[in-house]
């Protein structure tokens, strides 16, 4: 189908890239004089000052196609437009960065052509970002924006949250669509993005932000009547869906990556960056970033050399505070190569990520991540790895020897922040005891050799009580209602087996075990002792799972809860120690762990539930579940279930295409057929099945 341009309202007449209005026949009457200012679209009014692509170097050729681009940083493109764009959602909060008015942007018949990028902007000057990254460890050579298209910068609107200036100094928010069309750094993909990978990104971009952890952010979802062919699992199987599109929002979508187009040939991969050897555009690129994001630095440290420093340290502070704070809310990327680390201590790039429900520190929430690289527990020495690669791209602006120093520096700063989030969790807010760490260390094996819910069991710690001075009696009774509260969220005997079942053939495990004692060299090379060691941990555990059955395997775990809970509430007891208002403590305690304990986090199922819905032409649970996730700690009355729970799929929204009907009522009575649970509850039995790769 032949694309027709906007779908324009009625006696609207438009023209991309004319703000002003005419009167046919006469070409003098303007907008203005009309007084129809009013019926302009509210993101023809945005303040465009494309400064990034004023200081760094930009690629003006339009050649069509993938190429090695040199010496810039970015490339001009031309968005592909969509096929009746219509928004799936919108985040009133994050378009209120820009000075729009969600509702305003919602009810704007261009507001869907906008920001998809199907129509530009005044002031919008597309173009997408060069970098290169090393990906599951490897250099892989130039990347860049393979689906992501820069629209430009706008700039702060007046009375912006002070707050919200200090994080971001430069004035201007960057926006960015991600799902437009070609670019120069595709590769052998076609730019687009799909309904499912767009509302992930959309729902956890927000739900991060609400969490308080630093993230970009999403502003809309539209999705459209253009189609491309994925295989989702990758199993031969491809099928239709629908091209869709996510604005995203941040002071900078620059990433350590950014640094890397200077790289000099990798001594493993062969592959060097496309701008190796223009040294004078690393420091022109280093120059824009401290001084537009980092001004403090750029104002205190007049000589280059220790700017830099000071520079890198700032990074290194941010990124792992950023881990830190992924960890205490069960957060896995999934895909924590150096071109998904934001040069701001951002979360970035929404691929297969994961909340962990059931609580281990080997969860890999990546189906493609075979190796195990980016579980959870890898998360902070990755992030460290990640910053010496970007250490080793800024050199020489940043001698080695200062990068080093700063690097010393990072594990203890996690640490700090881990252990300071993680009080905060435990509601240990008075004093700080050596003990504290062992406590922690314990909660999370217990809840490990539980299979305890993550989110839930930390949720849960706020009802445990505290006792007081002179309260024995009934201690008994307390902690049993207490272990009896945690049991609720551990798993039962066949899900514990499920588990720990080994993701390896047992033939192939053998074989491997062999191998390494009569070959080891061979054995280095297709696979390593930390893959074989997992697998060996999983069977010992199933071996002693087998030999037990539901009602001792609940009777060992209330007798670990049991032994915990007594130490947590000695340690709770030692809070109250000098305070003369113990009641005001206690209600401190309960309220500080209650807003940093998140009820509702953005769980695959959840997220699944959404996408069904939406696919089959629904888009009320993508709304619903971003309401809910705007108040993570709070409990909701009216939106404790899906939107879809006891009336069906609606179909009020979108259009389906003819043939598609059938497709669509299947996926659509696949999940309707499915238990609805609560959003804050654990996940259901089917949510196991839920892969992404």
């Amino acid at each position: 189908m032949a694309y027709l341009g906007p779908q324009l309202g009625r006696c609207r007449f438009f023209l991309p890239g004319v703000s002003a209005f005419r009167l046919f026949g006469t070409g003098e009457v303007g907008m203005d004089e009309m007084g129809l200012a009013m019926s302009r679209s509210p993101l023809e009014r945005l303040d465009f000052d494309n400064v990034a692509l004023k200081k760094l170097p930009l690629d003006t050729s339009e050649e069509p196609g993938v190429r090695q681009v040199k010496g810039a940083c970015f490339s001009r493109v031309k968005p592909q437009p969509l096929t009746k764009p219509r928004f799936v959602a919108v985040s009133h909060e994050a378009l209120a960065l820009l000075g729009l008015d969600g509702k305003d942007v919602e009810e704007d018949p261009l507001g869907p052509e906008y920001l998809s990028g199907s129509t530009v902007m005044p002031g919008s000057e597309p173009a997408a970002h060069c970098y290169c990254g090393h990906q599951f460890g490897q250099f892989a050579g130039q990347l860049g924006d393979g689906a992501a298209c820069y629209l430009g910068e706008v700039k702060v609107p007046p009375g912006q949250e002070r707050e919200l200036l200090r994080e971001n100094p430069s004035g201007r928010w960057e926006m960015q669509v991600k799902g437009a069309g070609l670019t120069p750094y595709s590769r052998q993909a076609d730019g687009r993005k799909v309904l499912r990978s767009s509302i992930r990104e959309f729902l956890c971009s927000e739900a991060m932000y609400f969490l308080g952890v630093p993230t970009t952010r999403a502003g809309s979802v539209v999705t459209s009547d253009s189609k491309v062919i994925r295989d989702v699992y990758y199993s031969g199987n491809p099928r239709h869906e629908r091209c869709s599109v996510v604005l995203r929002i941040a002071p900078t979508f620059l990433r350590f990556g950014s640094f890397e187009i200077f790289k000099r040939a990798d001594e493993h991969t062969g592959r060097q960056g496309p701008s190796y050897g223009r040294d004078e555009i690393r420091g022109q690129m280093l120059d824009y970033v401290i001084e537009m994001f980092y001004p403090e630095i750029q104002q205190n440290f007049p000589d280059r050399v220790e700017r830099n420093v000071a520079f890198f340290r700032e990074v290194m502070l941010r990124t792992a505070r950023l881990v830190a704070q992924w960890q205490c809310v069960g957060f896995c990327h999934g895909v924590l190569n150096t071109d998904n680390m934001s040069i701001l201590g951002l979360t970035l790039d929404y691929g297969p990520y994961g909340f962990m429900d059931r609580f281990d520190p080997d969860f890999i929430c990546n189906a493609s991540d075979n190796s195990g690289r980016y579980t959870y527990q890898a998360q902070p020495a990755i992030c460290r790895w990640n910053l010496v690669k970007l250490a080793e791209a800024l050199n020489p602006e940043l001698p080695p020897d200062r990068a080093e120093a700063v690097m010393e520096e990072y594990l203890d700063l996690y640490n700090g922040f881990y252990l300071e989030n993680m009080r905060k969790k435990l509601g240990l807010l008075k004093k700080q005891e050596p003990e504290d760490e062992i406590l922690i260390t314990e909660l999370l094996q217990i809840m490990h050799n539980t299979g305890a819910d993550f989110t839930n069991t930390f949720r849960s710690l706020s009802q445990i009580s505290c006792p007081t001075e002179g309260e024995s009696e009934g201690e008994e009774e307390r902690v049993k209602q207490a272990s009896n509260l945690l049991l609720e969220q551990c798993a039962c005997l066949e899900e514990l087996k499920a588990a720990n079942k080994p993701t390896m053939d047992p033939r192939e495990l053998a074989m491997l075990l062999s191998m390494a004692q009569s070959n080891p060299a061979l054995f280095q090379m297709i696979s390593d002792r930390l893959t074989i060691a997992r697998q060996l941990e999983r069977l010992s555990k199933l071996k002693d799972l087998m030999e037990i059955n539901e009602e001792e395997l609940k009777t060992k775990h209330a007798e670990e809860w049991t032994h915990w809970i007594t130490r947590y509430r000695k340690r709770l007891a030692r809070e109250l120690e000098g305070q003369s208002d113990v009641q005001a403590v206690q209600e401190e305690r309960v309220k500080v762990m209650d807003s940093t304990n998140p009820r509702v986090v953005l769980r695959n199922y959840i997220a699944q539930n959404a996408i069904e819905a939406a696919e089959s032409g629904d888009f009320s649970e993508v709304q619903q579940v971003l309401k809910v996730l705007e108040k993570p700690f709070s409990s909701q009355p009216g939106l404790e279930f899906p939107a879809w729970m006891g009336r069906g799929r609606a179909t009020e929204q979108g259009e389906r295409d003819e043939g598609d009907e059938h497709q669509q009522e299947a996926e659509a009575s696949t999940s309707t057929a499915r238990n609805p649970v609560p959003y804050d509850s654990k996940p259901p039995a089917w949510s196991h099945e839920i892969c992404v790769t």
